[in-house]
């Protein structure tokens, strides 16, 4: 009878251990919505001498897509940049719909 306990408990146990470690796989998680902007600024089509400095406004609409209301900076080209890459392109985010957001940008030179 003990036998029959013990290959019991054992049985409970092995089943708990192989239940617990076959979980769904975690799927990947969402960029956050600087990285995504971030990536969507990568590689400029003008030469970067200096840092350059700039704060984007923008909001969401309807479709997850970026409307940039401003960009805060004393470079034309690159207020000109940031828009052309960002108006309009959808990102993955929780954010919320119509409200304003502002994100600071850095552009350097590459190495």
């Amino acid at each position: 009878m003990r036998t029959i306990k013990s290959i019991a408990l054992a049985l409970a146990l092995l089943t708990g251990t192989v239940l617990s470690a076959a979980t769904e796989p975690v799927k990947e998680l969402n960029k956050s919505c600087s990285e995504q902007i971030a990536e969507l600024l990568e590689n400029p089509q003008f030469q970067v001498d200096a840092e350059i400095s700039a704060y984007v406004t923008f909001m969401l609409n309807d479709d997850n897509e970026i409307v940039v209301l401003d960009v805060e900076t004393e470079n034309q080209q690159v207020e000109r940049f940031v828009k052309a890459r960002l108006n309009y392109q959808e990102i993955a985010t929780n954010l919320e719909q119509g409200k304003q957001y502002n994100v600071p940008v850095r552009i350097v030179a590459a190495s």
